[in-house]
């Protein structure tokens, strides 16, 4: 693959055009030369590489926008255990400013937390405004492992679908702009992956009893997906499904669509210049003693 495969005309980004406006024909040249150029289901390294870090330099233009116009943008990431919304997120903020952004990864809700209003420990997580953050899981935990699980009563479970439309139009009306990812594999690669992470030292602290339980309990969480779904699929909180079968593929696409959902300008920027040479006198740097020096191991 050329090395400019991926290269678009930044000059045609005007003020007014967002990423579905200007990469159709970038987007088809990379499509049509994977199709040449790979087996089937696959995506080169170099070709996902170059793909991520344009679609990254586009969230750093998207989270500008946010910052400067105080816009508040909350996204959900749900899925099965090891679906990959970890991997997104960790690609979505790679790039970013982390003082605009927070990931809410919220643990098991502690004794207090459970006599609380059931929204209520979410809602201290929410963007204030110039903020994006990312929920690595939400409020849904109740419609999916608290449901299959048994961690929450019947009554307490049906009154949660009765009142997250309400509670998310509330959020919508305040000028939270809310996106909600689900990540979809199947039971298949949903095995490989926990397979995987018990054979990795370096990530069995992912792996939990609760995942082994998602194996076990596969259709009950399809079942609990479906309803959560069609109960809480909205014209102003719509769900919106991310393929995540293959890993980069789902990244990629979730990212690239994550960029339509926050209409965004690229700003200008005040140029900023270096001085080309030594300003005053060069003081003698002092290296320190031997003892406070890091071993140079490598």
């Amino acid at each position: 693959m050329p090395s400019n495969a991926l290269r678009i005309n930044r000059g045609a980004l005007s003020a007014q055009t967002s990423v579905t406006a200007i990469d159709r024909a970038r987007l088809a040249k990379l499509v049509r030369e994977l199709a040449e150029s790979q087996p089937a289901g696959e995506i080169a390294n170099a070709a996902y590489a170059r793909e991520l870090f344009w679609l990254q330099s586009e969230l750093v233009k998207l989270q500008d926008w946010v910052h400067r116009n105080k816009l508040k943008v909350a996204v959900l990431f749900e899925g099965r255990d090891a679906a990959g919304k970890g991997g997104a997120i960790k690609r979505i903020v790679q790039r970013l400013n982390p003082r605009a952004y927070r990931i809410a990864a919220l643990t098991s809700p502690t004794e207090r937390e459970r006599q609380q209003w059931y929204f209520q420990r979410y809602v201290a997580h929410l963007p204030a405004g110039g903020e994006i953050v990312l929920f690595d899981r939400s409020w849904y935990n109740r419609a999916g492992v608290e449901r299959v699980m048994g961690f929450c009563t019947e009554e307490e479970y049906s009154e949660f679908l009765e009142a997250v439309p309400d509670f998310e139009r509330m959020l919508i009306r305040s000028g939270i702009i809310l996106v909600k990812y689900w990540f979809s594999i199947t039971y298949e690669e949903q095995l490989r992956r926990l397979r995987s992470r018990a054979c990795n030292p370096i990530k069995q602290w992912k792996l939990s009893p609760m995942d082994v339980q998602s194996l076990y309990r596969f259709d009950d969480y399809t079942r609990a997906k479906e309803i959560m779904l069609q109960r809480t699929h909205t014209a102003g909180a719509p769900w919106w499904i991310v393929d995540a079968v293959d890993k980069r593929k789902a990244r990629l696409n979730c990212i690239r669509h994550l960029l339509t959902q926050v209409p965004y300008q690229d700003l200008p920027h005040r140029e900023i210049v270096l001085p080309e040479e030594l300003l005053g006198g060069v003081h003698a740097r002092q290296s320190g003693p031997a003892a406070m020096r890091v071993p140079e191991a490598y």
